[in-house]
């Protein structure tokens, strides 16, 4: 089927292979900067052992923070930025230079020449240069291709690579712990080969088709954004760590500064866009129902969504993994293969979901996932921790399956509902909103997990040290300790007794079937087990509590776009020029 003639470029041919040259390599672009935010969160233990470095050092923390942080916190803050300088020098033009960015830090990446945390520091580094390219490539992909597809077939390709972006993050988890179990740096060496050649072939074949918006830089709504945005990430990261005596650093007076700073700084942000002739984002795009409720819903399902994987993968490494017998050594790699049903439910229903909501539009599917992504929450919270798996594996099929219902038609509706000229930002300011939800999920998550484990942890931990023969004040030194240390040693399938003992020489004076027992697989998983599931009924209520929000925002978008909606202004100051059609 051929396009209608108002969506050719003056050098289109009536043939239109274009849309299907466009659709592919913007879908390995969005699919390689998906994988890469996920690949490295079921590879952290590969990694720190690679570099040497010890995982369980308080000063550590920091590092495991930002390897799983950074890479979304620039993401979140860069993505408006690329999709408008897409809008005014070509979305193509930004789109492939994103490509080349993001090949060449991939490069750097597999190459890390350090140890330590000096090791550590350079792969945090290199993953914001490559964040920058992955930004680039996913603020414009989505614009490239409304701009390919006609209106009958912008939620099959839109579907498509929205389909391709969150497969990214599901079939990470599995390529991190395959190929951490080869070789650590094979997490980054996958990028290379992949990355020349969709780089070289974006170059020859992908052209500009959309108009260009011209105008400027706002540069005071760049500044207040990104600063803003970034201090309240970095303070969640900082309020994850103990301070002072707390288990967490919310009482941290600089976390404090940060979050009200940044605060202040995106109030002045929404100030300079209103006054500005060339705002950074255009704020008359909230005048739409459709684009305004559609980003609300996918910002509670991205939290939701990004939360539960990092519990999920806490939950098999670091207790039911070894309670059935299996090496610490060998738990990310598991870990990921046990997580195959989500990824098999997300694949499933994403494609299907696209097709459908250009048929029988896109309110009712969307809404519909929301609701089951919440029904999988409940279900999964009231699973022992010692589950079986038959019932583990349906709930995680289903939460892949809602997810997959979810994204393709929320995000065909968010594209769909503005004017052509503007989509390279609005595809911007969405996927804002999803980086900025999976970032702020794991600071969100960790909170409520360490809030469920301090209430019981010190205790049992400290009961459990005795019931072996540790001598009262080192188990009560140990059980006192901040549960983060715990937390993070459950993400990374370590055991972590044999370190938090060690330094009183408490385990050497024990005898060899305490140690033994100590140190085994199964202790510290049995410790745990009680505490992380008073965590698990609190972060799962929460993600369920997001998704049926998530459901009335879908709900309350409507079927269709006012007539009447206030059209939102070019960057020139002048009033956009209407889509063709701004059916939700």
């Amino acid at each position: 089927m051929t396009d209608s003639p108002r969506a050719h470029a003056p050098r289109r041919s009536p043939g239109d292979r274009y849309k299907w040259t466009a659709l592919t390599n913007t879908t390995a672009a969005v699919f390689m900067s998906a994988l890469d935010g996920s690949i490295v969160l079921i590879a952290l233990p590969a990694v720190f052992r690679g570099v040497h470095l010890d995982p369980l050092a308080p000063g550590n923390i920091a590092y495991l923070l930002w390897m799983i942080m950074g890479y979304r916190l620039v993401q979140a803050v860069l993505v408006v930025t690329v999709g408008r300088l897409g809008d005014m020098y070509g979305r193509v033009r930004i789109y492939n230079c994103g490509f080349a960015v993001f090949t060449f830090a991939s490069v750097l990446l597999s190459f890390d020449p350090f140890d330590g945390g000096h090791g550590a520091m350079w792969l945090i580094a290199w993953r914001v240069v490559q964040a920058v390219g992955g930004s680039m490539l996913t603020a414009n992909s989505a614009a490239i291709l409304t701009d390919a597809f006609p209106e009958e077939q912008r939620g099959f390709a839109l579907g498509v690579n929205q389909v391709a972006a969150l497969a990214g993050m599901f079939i990470g988890l599995v390529a991190g712990g395959l190929l951490s179990a080869w070789d650590w740096r094979a997490v980054f060496w996958v990028n290379v080969p992949v990355g020349v050649f969709f780089t070289l072939w974006a170059y020859r074949t992908l052209r500009e088709t959309g108009r260009r918006d011209g105008g400027r830089i706002d540069w005071w709504g760049n500044i207040t954004f990104a600063v803003g945005l970034s201090a309240v990430l970095i303070a969640v990261t900082f309020g994850l760590q103990p301070y002072g005596g707390h288990t967490m650093g919310w009482t941290n007076p600089f976390v404090d500064v940060l979050i009200a700073g940044g605060l202040a700084l995106l109030a002045a942000f929404v100030v300079i866009e209103n006054r500005t002739a060339a705002p950074m984002i255009q704020l008359s795009l909230f005048r739409r129902r459709a684009f305004t409720f559609g980003n609300l819903a996918g910002l509670a399902i991205s939290i939701g969504r990004g939360g539960m994987q990092f519990v999920l993968i806490i939950w098999l490494q670091g207790i039911w993994l070894p309670l059935h017998g299996y090496d610490y050594g060998d738990t990310p790699l598991l870990a990921g293969v046990f997580m195959l049903p989500l990824t098999a439910g997300f694949l499933a229903a994403g494609p299907v979901s696209g097709h459908l909501s250009d048929r029988l539009g896109s309110r009712g599917l969307a809404t519909g996932g929301a609701v089951l992504f919440g029904a999988s929450f409940l279900g999964l919270m009231l699973l022992p921790i010692d589950f079986g798996y038959g019932v583990f594996a349906v709930l995680i099929a289903v939460n892949g399956i809602a997810s997959g219902m979810f994204a393709s038609p929320n995000s065909s509706a968010i594209m769909g509902s503005v004017p052509a000229e503007l989509r390279g930002v609005a595809s911007g300011m969405r996927a804002t909103f999803q980086n900025s939800g999976t970032a702020v999920s794991i600071g969100v998550f960790f909170s409520l997990m360490i809030a469920g484990l301090a209430s019981r942890l010190p205790h049992t931990l400290t009961a459990g040290l005795r019931q072996q023969g540790v001598p009262a004040h080192v188990a009560a030194q140990v059980g006192g300790l901040p549960p983060v240390s715990s937390l993070f040693a459950a993400q990374l399938g370590v055991n972590p007794v044999r370190h938090l003992l060690e330094p009183s020489g408490a385990l050497a004076r024990l005898t060899p079937a305490q140690q033994q027992a100590l140190t085994g697989r199964e202790f510290f998983p049995n410790l745990i087990s009680g505490p992380f599931h008073s965590g698990l009924v609190i972060v799962f209520a929460f993600g369920a509590t997001l998704a049926f929000l998530a459901a009335i925002a879908s709900l309350l978008r409507g079927a269709h776009t006012p007539a009447g909606a206030p059209k939102p202004r070019a960057a020139d100051g002048a009033t956009a020029r209407p889509d063709r059609r701004t059916s939700a």
